[in-house]
């Protein structure tokens, strides 16, 4: 460059590397060109313009702060890509080709003007004169011939003229094969090119993907683009290499994937099959949007790829699933898989269509703008994810809100609470743009035709176009934000110039978009202002019931859409903020928002509500004073000495401590008596039982005024002499704490069973149950004997060890025998699932019967708990035992689904609850149906209508129940077998002549509600009402009609019962071939459909009922035009004058002459 001439001209070609070039770079203007360490020289280059372009690039000297572009080349340099596309160079462009071996290829390009320079490239390196191909030239037509292909000619081609380049692929197929389909030939058929002129191996060719231009031609070409077909039902259709049948293709696919449509929102999956016994190894797949975008990157919740192998058919099938499709999805596709030497590729489209617009109540619905030029709304509002769905509500239209005049009018002190309601994030800055507006005064414009609107508003994420028309369609505009001129740059502003429109386009708008926008045309100016909403925060996780004791704290937890998201807390109704006590406390994570309530009291109980602009969750909050149960309490013991005694009990609460007492003075732990606490069991051990530690022990729970008691009896062993011939005895009066010599053990526990015993010799001991002996040491029941006593020792009792026990002893000298019974308690049995017997607006009703089985104890009462259906949570309702077995609940939310569950009590302790009852829900009855009245009485059927009630609830409305019943009786009877839908019924087949009172109620899954009654009965016989002829007052007078015009006369009349109309003519008969009559109970019609001039007459009509008519005459008359004057004469002439007479036509007409027409000739 620098040896070349001044007044030599720049090359057609500039040398740069087409690996340079990109987007993430700073202006060409600003680069610095560097190699190695050292910085060069910065001289102005001038570069050759391209058609149309007035852009002047320079190397200047970089601005202070940016950093030089370091280049492994002298000779290669970064440059910006040109902001608009000049022409191609190519008027013709060759196409990629599949050819069988041996066979001869040819390539065809025409370039724009003849002499103009070509280059052919193979794999990126100049092709010069070869036997293998041939290079030709005529004019500007230039062809590259490749003779005898074979499987190492398969390879990427390239053409180049000028600045355009082209790319384009050879593939060479077995001469049995079936060549595929190769990208711009469908079905054997040439369609248009790809947006950039070029086909480049597996790239797409719709031309609604962005990123499809061809890396390689750096002027940027324009072409047609091409869309994939789509089926009427939103199935892909096959386009491009979609179709060919696996068996008859030799590529790799066995199934290609096919193009799409789907709907915004929705999921669609592409899939692919490529058959096993054609490759060696398990093939390499991968996925691409556009040209370059490797979507294995991009996996996330929103794009999955998944593979899988069938051993059976050996076949690899490939998916890719695309989940919840946005707008930015749609575009063209790519498969691309190889195995070793074999590679194939297939492009397919997909399409997303904008889901269907529904009306609905928008408050800033005057921010909504839609385009002027097609009527499209530019951003839409999406509650598709509301919190509860109860159905489609239908909303009523309501008068449109101006939030900017809401604003204006509103108190400083209501700012927050607006902005909360209707999405705004940026107030301080509404409330700038704001008080700007106010100081603006429209001035009529010379330059704008159509001025922007004073605000605009989008969703975030969304298009937005601002549209203004100027006077002069020539005018230059400029377009600034913030009073900065906006420039080109890429996708994100586009510019358009429609005759007198200026168009700016915003694409995917964020809240940086969130400004003040001018459009300027030399001195004058159109500022809008543009407010980007955030979509509305949907909650994704609910809140939870929550129950929890006094003094605790209280989570209630929540999950939202959107991270960082306005929260909202409320207690019952009233907003909650944080204060100085740290009672209330609120912490974001994320899309998690907790708030925590510290010291739970009972004030705190009530309804809380998480509020976002999107949606809110209610859940309710019990605080529960705190009540201990005991679970095991302490039991009396017996014990030798030298033995050990072990006190135990267990509580609800493994946080409660307590304390023991001797005969009331504290026990102070040592090596002879410890005292543990694990958990919820408290335990007293006294090691080496001495006669003085007898006596009464207590454990007191700290803070409850309640304890627990149980007597430690010391059995002291006496040594007499006896006889040695002394008879076997029991001792059981010893043993003072059993009485009657029964014992009663709770379930589940030990029972041991110290019985003394004397006799000399020693006595044999045998205990029996029934008919069975119980043996030493065998089974869970079993025996130890010794000298002076015997051990009864049941482990871990069960309702099959209770019963009488006989224990007998005997020695030569005698026996004796003692019967001791053992009774086992336990908790009761579960109750029955409780039945729901009614429901109310926020209660229910339900009943349960006891137990089947109450555990060897009375049941003392009833615990009874809740729970919403999708919740886990149950939570107690009573504190205090419920004695019967009929419970009403209350404080539910209406119209959400709720399960009760019961649970028994007696002393031993808290059953297993019982089955859950049938979900319900709590819904109130309707009010009593309105305006009931009597429409119509016959001899034997009567017609009633209503209105509908004023207050429906929740449950909606499944019919009416119209009963009646005799006067002096109660007993109603239905009108009709079922419900009626109606708000009217006709009831047949009453008996004449009685009075009935009639009354009609609503029912609803709540239940029927209160009547709506007629006040007095109503005598079933049919009103008699004399006829009479109500004729309109058109028909009073004269009717003229003309010929062939229509008669259609509908005369009401009234009469019971139903009249006898008759119709005359002139006291005639009418004919009833040119006179169409129609009589119903109400009124009469008369229809001539073409009235001709002896339809004119008086017509008489007559209604009778029995001996008592009414009778109307109505008079018709059908004109025509007249026939000619006859007999015109001159009867005179004078001048210029002339004097005519002539006699009355002979056909009027059927009216009066009116006058004379005079012409002449």
């Amino acid at each position: 460059r620098r040896e070349r001439a001044k007044g030599e001209e720049a090359p057609d070609l500039w040398p740069v590397d087409s690996g340079h070039w990109g987007s993430g770079h700073q202006e060409f203007g600003h680069q610095s060109l560097r190699t190695g360490t050292r910085a060069t020289r910065h001289r102005s280059i001038k570069l050759p313009r391209q058609r149309g372009s007035k852009t002047r690039h320079t190397l200047e000297k970089p601005r202070p702060g940016t950093s030089g572009h370091k280049s492994p080349e002298w000779n290669k340099c970064r440059m910006p890509e040109p902001a608009r596309k000049s022409g191609s160079s190519f008027t013709k462009k060759p196409r990629s080709a599949v050819v069988t071996p041996n066979s001869e290829a040819s390539f065809v390009a025409e370039t724009e003007k003849g002499g103009t320079k070509v280059r052919w490239q193979r794999d990126g390196v100049d092709m010069g004169p070869s036997d293998q191909w041939t290079i030709t030239a005529e004019g500007t037509r230039h062809t590259l011939t490749i003779h005898k292909v074979s499987s190492a000619d398969a390879k990427s081609y390239a053409v180049i003229a000028g600045s355009s380049k082209v790319k384009f692929e050879l593939k060479v197929k077995d001469a049995a094969g079936i060549a595929e389909n190769v990208p711009g030939d469908v079905n054997g058929q040439k369609v248009a090119g790809a947006a950039n002129g070029e086909v480049a191996p597996g790239e797409p060719t719709g031309g609604s993907v962005p990123d499809a231009q061809s890396a390689g031609e750096s002027a940027g070409e324009t072409g047609t683009q091409q869309v994939p077909a789509t089926a009427a039902d939103g199935t892909a259709q096959a386009t491009e290499n979609e179709g060919v049948s696996a068996a008859a293709a030799d590529g790799l696919f066995l199934e290609r994937p096919q193009s799409g449509t789907v709907m915004v929102g929705s999921d669609i999956t592409f899939v692919t099959r490529v058959p096993g016994p054609n490759i060696l190894r398990k093939p390499n797949i991968r996925w691409f949007k556009g040209k370059w975008m490797d979507l294995a990157s991009k996996m996330g919740a929103h794009l999955q790829l998944k593979e899988t192998y069938d051993r059976h058919t050996k076949v690899y099938t490939f998916e890719m699933h695309i989940m919840q499709a946005k707008l930015n999805d749609a575009g063209g596709y790519r498969c691309e898989v190889n195995d070793k030497d074999k590679f194939d590729c297939c492009n397919f489209e997909l399409t997303i269509q904008e889901a269907p617009m529904q009306e609905e109540i928008d408050i800033l619905s005057q921010f909504r703008r839609t385009s002027t030029d097609v009527g499209k709304e530019t951003g839409e509002l999406d509650f598709s994810g509301l919190l509860k769905k109860r159905g489609e509500v239908k909303m009523q239209a309501q008068p449109e809100v101006d939030v900017w005049d809401i604003l204006q009018k509103a108190p400083p002190s209501q700012y927050e609470k607006i902005a909360f309601q209707y999405g705004i994030t940026d107030l301080r800055g509404m409330l700038k743009r704001l008080k700007a507006m106010k100081k603006k005064e429209e001035k009529k414009s010379t330059a704008f035709l159509r001025k922007l609107e004073p605000a605009y508003q989008v969703d975030k994420g969304q298009r937005m176009k601002l549209v203004v028309e100027v006077a002069n369609p020539d005018a230059e505009v400029k377009w600034m934000k913030n009073g900065q001129e906006i420039q080109v740059s890429g996708s994100k502003f586009i510019f358009e110039s429609i005759g007198n429109k200026r168009v700016l386009t915003i694409n995917n708008c964020s809240l940086a978009d969130d400004a003040a926008y001018q459009c300027v045309v030399g001195e004058e100016k159109s500022i809008t202002e543009l407010f980007v909403r955030e979509p509305p925060v949907l909650i994704t996780h609910s809140l939870e019931d929550q129950a929890v004791m006094v003094d605790e704290r209280v989570e209630f937890e929540l999950e939202v859409s959107e991270e960082g998201a306005l929260v909202k807390w409320e207690r019952n109704g009233q907003e909650l903020r944080r204060e100085e006590t740290f009672k209330y406390r609120f912490k974001k994570d994320g899309k998690k928002h907790t708030l925590f309530i510290n010291n739970a009291t009972k004030e705190d109980a009530g309804h809380y509500t998480a509020k976002t602009n999107g949606g809110q969750s209610v859940a309710e909050l019990l605080v529960q004073e705190k009540q201990l149960e005991v679970y095991q309490s302490i039991a009396d013991l017996t014990v030798k000495a030298k033995e050990e005694a072990v006190f135990k009990c267990e509580v609800s609460d493994e946080k409660v401590k307590g304390t023991w007492f001797k005969n009331g003075v504290k026990v102070v732990p040592s090596d002879h008596v410890q005292i543990s606490h694990i958990g919820r069991i408290h335990k007293l051990v006294i090691d080496n039982v001495r006669p003085e530690d007898e006596g009464d022990y207590t454990f007191v729970p700290d803070g409850f005024a309640f304890n627990l008691s149980a007597k430690l009896n010391f059995l002291e062993v006496k040594i007499d002499y006896v006889p040695r011939q002394d008879p076997p005895k029991i001792h059981l009066d010893c043993l003072g704490s059993i009485p009657d010599a029964t014992i009663v053990v709770v379930a589940g526990n030990k029972l041991r069973l110290d019985v003394p015993i004397s006799g000399e010799p020693v006595p044999i001991v045998v205990w029996t149950k029934g008919d069975k002996v119980i043996t030493e040491m065998v089974g869970r029941v079993h025996v130890e004997n010794h000298p002076d006593h015997c051990v009864f020792i049941v482990e871990g009792a069960e309702q099959s060890d209770q019963g009488v026990y006989t224990v007998l002893v005997h020695n030569p000298a005698g026996e004796d025998r003692a019967d001791i019974t053992v009774k086992v308690v336990d908790v009761p049995d579960p109750p029955e699932a409780p039945r729901v017997l009614s429901v109310g607006e926020d209660c229910c009703t339900i009943q349960w019967e006891p137990p089947a089985f109450d555990g060897g104890q009375p049941v003392l009462g009833y615990v009874l708990e809740r729970k919403k259906k999708k919740s886990h949570r149950w939570m107690r309702l009573n504190f205090e035992l419920w004695k019967e077995t009929r419970f009403e609940a209350k404080q539910m939310i209406e119209g959400v689904l709720y399960e009760m569950r019961v649970y028994a009590v007696n002393v031993i302790g808290m059953s297993r609850h019982s089955p859950a009852s049938q979900p319900f829900v709590p819904i109130a009855p309707t009010s009593a149906p309105t305006h009931l009245t009597v429409d119509d009485v016959t001899d034997s059927t009567i017609a009633l209508k209503w209105r509908i009630p004023e207050k429906v609830g929740a449950a909606g409305l499944d019919g009416y129940l119209v009963e009646y019943c005799m006067e002096g009786e109660d007993e109603w009877v239905p009108a009709q077998q079922g419900l009626t839908e109606r708000n009217s019924i006709i009831i047949r087949n009453l008996p004449t002549g009685e009075k009935l009172h009639f009354r009609v109620r609503a029912v609803n899954l709540a239940g029927p509600s209160e009547p709506a009654t007629l006040a007095q009965p109503v005598t079933i016989r049919e009103i008699v009402q004399r006829p009479k002829i109500c004729l309109p007052r058109a028909l009073r007078q004269k009717l003229v009609k003309v010929v062939g015009e229509t008669i259609n006369l509908m005369i009401p009349f009234q009469g019971k019962p139903r009249p006898k109309v008759t119709w005359l003519k002139d006291d005639q008969p009418l004919d009833s071939q040119t006179v169409s009559l129609r009589n119903s109970d109400s009124d009469t019609v008369l229809f001539v459909r073409k009235a001709q001039r002896q339809h004119s007459g008086t017509y008489q009509l007559e209604v009778q009922i029995e001996n008592t008519q009414d009778r109307a005459s109505i008079q018709i008359q059908v004109i025509d035009k007249p026939g000619p004057p006859v007999n015109v004469k001159v009867v005179e002439v004078w001048g210029l004058n002339v004097a005519l007479v002539w006699q009355p036509p002979s056909d009027s007409g059927n009216s009066e002459i009116t006058g004379y027409t005079i012409q002449k000739a």
